[in-house]
């Protein structure tokens, strides 16, 4: 049973499905302690979350995780510790806009894929007007015109693809380099670094196996510019990735965490405290040592 989980997200990410109370009292009964809702962009639940989690007697880590770029790679970083500062959601809105000026342009380029999905189906999974990838999945997926299309098949119970049959589609063809990407114009890590640090936060690259792309050397850079931390436990990451960055952050003495980075129904196979980490004692004092609990 895991205690810690670092890296989760409410309904106020895009592709987030539950809502801040109710992520507080799922981890409760699963028996975490110290938890961490990072939302994409947006700082909107940590007040509630922390709130809920007094009242539990856990452990609250106010965090976010933003999107960001470097060396022409997309990046996820999380700021764990953050004050409530408003340009947090400021970055959101902004992010939100262009997201939303790109989602007829997802809708075009995915009915060039063969397709003809129609607007109304994607406004009936989003309540702001930004269309995920894993809202593209899901629509095609439960669209019965569909129901034997190759390009779906993957996605289908019991193929390659279906443990989280949503956001693999998303990775498959919405994320940066493949057929449906749209680029938004993110912050870049420097910048993402500064910003957080500013508000009283501890900078943490998010899951680097997905994020650094093979690319694990990127790390020692970052650092230099003054990441101060990995999440090396993740649940994308197998054994022997979590044991690579757990060894290079203690190589690096920078601060290392774990997150499953929970989704609820986007990424069905992932469960609170899923990150494989064995060593949540020494996270506990590494985030004593970042005077983060």
């Amino acid at each position: 049973m895991s205690i810690v989980d670092l890296h989760m997200h409410s309904f106020y990410s895009d592709d987030g499905e539950y809502t801040p109370t109710q992520l507080v009292d799922m981890c409760h009964q699963s028996g975490i302690q110290i938890m961490a809702i990072a939302d994409h962009n947006w700082i909107k639940a940590n007040k509630e979350a922390s709130l809920r989690c007094k009242e539990l007697g856990m452990t609250y880590i106010p965090a976010i995780e933003v999107d960001c770029t470097y060396k022409g790679v997309n990046l996820h970083v999380v700021g764990y510790g953050i004050d409530d500062s408003e340009e947090f959601n400021k970055l959101g809105e902004s992010i939100e806009k262009q997201e939303q000026a790109c989602s007829l342009k997802k809708l075009e380029l995915t009915n060039d894929l063969g397709f003809e999905l129609e607007k109304a189906q994607l406004d009936a999974l989003s309540s702001n007007g930004v269309y995920t990838g894993e809202m593209f999945g899901e629509a095609l997926l439960n669209d019965p015109r569909y129901l034997d299309n190759e390009l779906l098949k993957p996605y289908r119970e019991g193929e390659s693809r279906s443990d989280n049959p949503f956001v693999n589609f998303y990775w498959d063809y919405y994320a940066q380099g493949k057929p449906c990407y749209t680029e938004i114009k993110f912050p870049t890590l420097e910048d993402t670094i500064k910003l957080i640090n500013e508000h009283g936060g501890i900078a943490v690259l998010a899951h680097p196996g997905n994020n650094l792309k093979g690319r694990f050397e990127l790390l020692d850079e970052m650092v230099e510019l003054w990441l101060q931390g990995v999440e090396c436990f993740s649940s994308y990451h197998p054994e022997e990735v979590n044991q690579y960055f757990y060894n290079k952050a203690k190589e690096l003495s920078i601060l290392y965490t774990c997150g499953s980075d929970f989704h609820g129904k986007t990424k069905p196979s992932i469960e609170l405290g899923g990150h494989h980490s064995n060593v949540e004692e020494e996270i506990k004092d590494n985030l004593k040592k970042y005077h983060l609990i």
